[in-house]
């Protein structure tokens, strides 16, 4: 019965974890889960109790920095046409309030200017402003050191 009591607040906790992403009571599951595997040796209830606190402090002490280090160190990527925002492109035909296309990053994509910002002609450098159904909004930008060979 004991099992099956430490097992349940181990769930719990590791529930509660999902909602809280603090790494800290996932270390209390796991000290449950050891006091769920004494009381499934036969181990007494106070020599229950000590496994989940000596558990759950030498995770507490030692595993969750080492967790909050290694997964607080990744770099989040942005993906999406949302990253293209602000980036550099060459114009490769003109480009007018109704069609075009440019050079970004090597690859091509259809392009327009944005209302009343005039057109743009092949060479010439611009930056993208949105993305909208696979089509970029553009506009003139003096960005130095971007020729039409580095697009």
């Amino acid at each position: 019965m004991d099992v099956l009591l430490w097992i349940i607040v181990a769930v719990a906790l590791g529930v509660a974890e999902i909602f809280t992403t603090t790494l800290f009571l996932l270390m209390f599951s796991a000290g449950a889960l050891a006091a769920a595997a004494a009381a499934g040796l036969g181990a007494s209830v106070p020599v229950q109790g000590g496994v989940f606190v000596v558990v759950s402090a030498l995770t507490l002490a030692a595993v969750r920095p080492a967790l909050r280090r290694h997964l607080g160190s990744r770099n989040v990527v942005g993906m999406g046409t949302a990253t293209m925002q602000g980036a550099a492109a060459v114009v490769v035909e003109h480009v007018d309030t109704e069609h075009g296309m440019v050079r970004i990053d090597g690859e091509l994509w259809q392009a327009r200017a944005l209302e009343g910002f005039g057109t743009y002609v092949p060479g010439e450098r611009v930056r993208i402003v949105d993305v909208s159904d696979g089509t970029v909004l553009v506009w003139r930008d003096d960005l130095p050191g971007i020729s039409d060979t580095e697009n």
